[in-house]
């Protein structure tokens, strides 16, 4: 008995020396490697890391192997690695673990130096601009130059970085060049007719009389974002993309909106007015139309009912497909109450027929139903697409304004007979 609690004694105390100094060299090591600090140079800038954000960047190894002249029954240093002494202890003889040597490695941590750049990336990166183009007098004018952009090349930096670290001597601070690739525009000329922006292509037009001021604000806000914008040849465009961020924070106001069946105060209410007339220039452009959705109910500034676009971030959205031979202008203006998008491009000849819209059905419940066709033709005669519009809108008395309750004349399908009843009473 006495040997037996002296060999679980002599195993303990291996097991603790192994604890020990695990815990005891991993600090000091730490403290020893790397520079105290790195400054990151770009070539227009330096930027400095501290040494926290530093240690994040080295990651620890720990390895075993045998005390000389001894052997030990551990061939491969990964056999024991960090965290599993205890599996250790219980599975070598105390020969093995009395005689082990424990050591250090400190290495370049691969994902934490890319995390840092990419964060980093956020801050320093700066994005190409295409050349701007406005209109004088029917004619488009170049406004301002492109100008070229920088990204930082991530891959790149962080292998300098990684390099640099595993070259390290006695430095306090350390200098590493990371690399800035050049982003170039999209659009190099400056020149509209080498983009085919030759000739106003076609137009739409949307009446805001008897808006708030907030809902003026904010389609003027709105339209900002367009106007001047180039669309390529075969590109889709997107109204949400293009839209960008709509809150108090960019500058719109709160304003009414169609949202979850009420008509409600929201930051950006009004912003459908660019959408519809933006569908409307796209119409008559002779563009093909690859999504769109009515509003809930009709809406007094839309008229004609059936030619409206809502839109919400990230869903619905307005598509359309630049299907011309050049790049399309957008041009944006307010005569007035009427508010205008103008599209400035090629003309392929094509003939373009809006029908419409027409109400083809109103509802008991004062709903409406509506249709809207356009048909494209090549110069020959010969169609390009056709598309049809088909819109239903409920009646506006079941979206009520604040302060409003809804009025109804039939009982909602939602509804049970007894809350029927209890309403025809009530009201």
């Amino acid at each position: 008995m006495i040997k037996h609690r002296d060999a679980q004694y002599h195993s303990f105390l291996s097991t603790g020396i192994f604890f020990l100094a695990f815990f005891s060299l991993t600090p000091s090591t730490q403290a020893s490697f790397g520079p105290e600090s790195l400054i990151l140079v770009t070539p227009t800038e330096k930027l400095s890391v501290d040494a926290m954000t530093l240690k994040n960047f080295i990651r620890y190894e720990t390895a075993l192997s045998p005390l000389s002249p001894y052997r030990s029954e551990i061939e491969d240093s990964r056999y024991c690695p960090k965290g599993k002494a205890t599996y250790c202890s219980l599975a070598l003889s105390r020969h093995a673990r009395e005689t082990i040597n424990q050591s250090f490695q400190a290495l370049p941590d691969e994902r934490a130096i890319r995390r840092y750049l990419e964060a980093l990336a956020t801050t320093i990166d700066s994005p190409a601009t295409d050349p701007s183009f406005t209109t004088e007098n029917g004619k488009v004018k170049l406004f301002t130059l492109g100008k070229n952009g920088q990204a930082l090349d991530i891959d790149q930096s962080t292998k300098n970085i990684i390099t640099s670290l595993l070259e390290f001597t006695d430095a306090r601070s350390r200098t590493i060049e990371i690399v800035m690739n050049q982003v170039t525009p999209d659009i190099t000329s400056g020149d509209p007719s080498s983009l085919g922006i030759n000739e106003l292509i076609g137009e739409g037009m949307t009446d805001f009389k008897g808006s708030p001021h907030n809902r003026v604000h904010n389609f003027t806000k709105g339209m900002e974002q367009f106007h001047g914008l180039l669309i390529k040849p075969g590109e889709e465009f997107s109204f949400v993309e293009h839209l960008g961020e709509v809150d108090g924070e960019h500058g719109y106001l709160p304003e009414l909106v169609i949202k979850n069946n009420e008509t409600i105060p929201e930051f950006g209410g009004g912003i459908c007015q660019v959408s519809s007339t933006m569908f409307r220039a796209a119409l008559y452009s002779g563009l093909k139309i690859t999504e769109r959705r009515n509003h809930a109910y009709a809406v007094q500034y839309y008229k004609p009912i059936g030619m409206d676009a809502t839109i919400y971030i990230p869903k619905p959205d307005l598509k359309f497909l630049n299907n011309t031979p050049g790049h399309i202008l957008i041009q944006g203006k307010i005569e007035g109450t009427k508010f205008i998008f103008q599209f400035y491009g090629t003309s392929d000849g094509r003939k373009t027929e809006i029908n419409g819209p027409y109400i083809v059905e109103r509802l008991e419940n004062g709903g409406l139903r509506t249709t809207l066709g356009q048909v494209v033709k090549t110069s020959s005669g010969e169609l390009m697409h056709q598309s049809d519009f088909k819109s239903k809108y409920a009646p506006a008395s079941a979206f009520p304004h604040p302060g409003e309750e809804p009025v109804f004349t039939e009982k909602p399908d939602d509804w049970t007979v007894k809350q029927w009843k209890a309403y025809k009473k009530k009201s």
